[in-house]
Parts: C-alpha cells; structure tokens; sequence
C-alpha cells in the first residue's frame, strides 16, 4: 500500500502523535512531498531522528523540496531501485531523484522535486545540487516520459503546476519558472493523480490534484 503526506521540515512528532501512521503496515511504502528535514544539519537530535525512522518495517520515499540540504543528500550513494534511480539513505529511507519514473507496488510513479525558495528566488544555489532543476533533469524528464508513452499513475512534486496554483486560495500567484516546468510535466503525461507539498494546506482540487500538508492519505487505485 502507498502512502502520501506533505513537508515534514525534520519534525518527528507527526510519526509520534499521529494515529493514522500507525496504519501503514510492514512493507507499505510512505511517500512525502518535499522538505523531508531530516538531512538538514547532522545534529545529535537529527541523527538520533534517522534512526529512529530507520527502523520503521515500512519504506520512507521522499522528493526535495526547496528548503533541503542538497549538500547532506548528495553523499549518499545512488543506485537502482524499481526502475529508477536513488539515494539510498538507510535500508528503509530513499530520496527520490528528479525526472525518475518508479515502479512502486505496481504504481507507476514520476518524481520531480525542487522548488523556488520564497525567502530567495534565486535560481543559483550554493548547494551541491540547486533546489532548481537543471536543463539535464528538465530533459531526462520528459524522455522518461515519453520512454511510457506518457503513461503514469501518480507525479510527486513539491511545487504545482501552473495552471493549479490559482486554485491555492491562500497562495495567489504564484506563479514561477519552476511551476511552469511543472506545467510542462503535465501537458506532457497522461496521469491520474497529481501530489504536492509545498503550500502548506490540506485541499483536493478536482479531478485529480491534491495539495497535502499534515493529512496523512492512502492511495487508492
């Protein structure tokens, strides 16, 4: 079973206090939008945090956001992991890379995070890797999806599309050079469901996008 849920931002006390997680049983897989946190800046309490979550039974899968490390994730090895490529962080924890279409629990699903931080939209960052996406990712993108003929379950983002940010009420224009790349995405894939996290509210816009925060849903086929 697939699970999805918003920015986390390195707190452990929705794991902790949330019922609902205790429903995703062993070999479940829990997918978060952007702004994992918890590869920030290696403090006792951060590294006493991962592993913690390392011991889960189930799979932590995560896109960046645009207010992550990039420096901390990119020391992590990548390899081969249903169909696309990771950053293994622990056994159980994987970052999720931009452009990668993945085979999860028979769920075609195409990642893509990243995003403008609204303190400094720059698209130049210091980090090893930009929370912007560059031409390569932008590319390898839409040849994945061409690759399955446009064909995808679900897209996990941080950002939304453009043409779905006027439908965040308490998030007007915002419009970017990433939320149209994202648009791009969508004009190019025939999808059933669209997540994100970067907004901070709860909101299903019909028919199928869904901005997600602090609900914690199950993915239903």
């Amino acid at each position: 079973m697939i699970w999805l849920t918003g920015d986390k931002h390195g707190q452990i006390t929705p794991f902790l206090e949330n019922a609902q997680y205790k429903k995703i049983k062993k070999n479940d897989t829990l997918i978060i939008c952007g702004d994992f946190g918890f590869l920030w800046n290696k403090s006792k309490q951060e590294i006493k945090n991962l592993k913690w979550l390392s011991k889960k039974k189930y799979t932590i899968a995560f896109v960046d956001g645009s207010n992550d490390n990039y420096n901390i994730i990119s020391e992590y090895p990548t390899e081969d992991w249903n169909d696309g490529k990771i950053r293994r962080i622990s056994p159980n924890i994987v970052y999720l890379m931009r452009g990668e279409i993945y085979n999860i629990e028979n769920t075609k699903v195409l990642a893509f995070g990243g995003g403008l931080n609204d303190n400094n939209s720059n698209e130049e960052s210091s980090c090893l890797e930009s929370a912007y996406p560059n031409k390569q990712q932008i590319d390898k993108v839409i040849d994945n999806i061409k690759k399955v003929n446009g064909e995808i379950d679900i897209i996990v983002t941080h950002e939304a599309p453009n043409s779905i940010t006027s439908c965040l009420s308490n998030n007007q224009n915002q419009s970017n050079t990433f939320t149209n790349i994202l648009e791009e995405i969508r004009l190019h894939s025939n999808f059933k469901k669209w997540f994100f996290g970067k907004y901070h509210i709860d909101k299903v816009i019909p028919p199928k996008y869904y901005a997600l925060f602090e609900n914690l849903i199950k993915l239903e086929k």
